[in-house]
């Protein structure tokens, strides 16, 4: 069988700067002292892994790879070659060449913590009603919103998506070529729904990926991506860094 592309869309990447707050938040960096080196490896690090799974990686994503290089290159620059630069061209170097990346990123937070406080009291008022009382089961799946609500963002799957790369290679090398694909995609989504279900409680991420080859497990990340977004499974993690667990939501609506 002829391996089929697979494309998948993720609305819950909100863009660039949504990653680098993400990563700042994750690796506990100060916002007003990045350090730029290690967050444009940790961010490289996502977009290839996104690459390789096949994501729709948008275009404002490579943008701000370039951007983030680029301040790199300017924090490596000697102090005394920005000056002789200064001097023979009359150029203006900035003192810090984070500080626009920087702006940038503290008024995004703002807006973005605004948004949340908004969609929590948007929440909130959904479970309050004014008429008189009557019977309100058609309405029980639009006042349990936890229920759906994803605990783990698709980043935080990424991560660890990386570290069972990671992991995989150091006990078996996996190859690098991309074939064939053993199995359809809606049919490991079915595997993995079943799997839960008999399994009755909450499963660990890495126990979902039995199989050592990276087809297998590049299709099976993306099974559980699909099942997310239609809502069959969740996913939630205790801590920063800590195990991911997946369940399904059958009967929890």
């Amino acid at each position: 069988m002829q391996y089929n592309q697979y494309n998948v869309k993720i609305d819950a990447f909100e863009g660039p700067l949504d990653l680098l707050l993400h990563l700042i938040n994750r690796l506990e960096i100060d916002i007003y002292d990045i350090p730029v080196s290690k967050i444009t490896e940790q961010y490289l690090l996502y977009i290839h892994t996104m690459k390789e799974l096949q994501l729709d990686v948008a275009s404002e994503y490579l943008v701000m790879a370039a951007t983030l290089l680029a301040i790199k290159s300017k924090m490596l620059l000697p102090k005394h070659e920005e000056e002789e630069l200064e001097d023979e061209f009359g150029m203006e170097v900035e003192e810090d060449p984070r500080e626009e990346l920087v702006e940038r990123l503290i008024e995004y937070r703002k807006y973005k913590e605004a948004a949340d406080e908004l969609k929590e009291r948007e929440q909130e008022r959904s479970l309050m009603f004014t008429k008189p009382p009557a019977d309100l089961s058609d309405y029980m799946k639009d006042i349990q919103p936890e229920k759906t609500e994803l605990n783990v963002s698709l980043y935080d799957m990424l991560g660890a998506l990386q570290k069972l790369l990671r992991r995989k290679k150091l006990q078996r090398p996996l190859s690098a070529k991309v074939a064939r694909q053993e199995i359809p995609i809606e049919k490991r989504m079915s595997e993995i729904v079943e799997q839960l279900r008999n399994f009755n409680g909450k499963k660990s991420f890495n126990d979902l990926f039995p199989v050592p080859e990276r087809d297998h497990i590049v299709i099976t990340f993306l099974a559980l991506l699909e099942l997310i977004k239609r809502r069959e499974i969740s996913v939630e993690q205790d801590k920063n860094f800590s195990e991911i667990y997946v369940a399904s939501m059958e009967g929890e609506s």
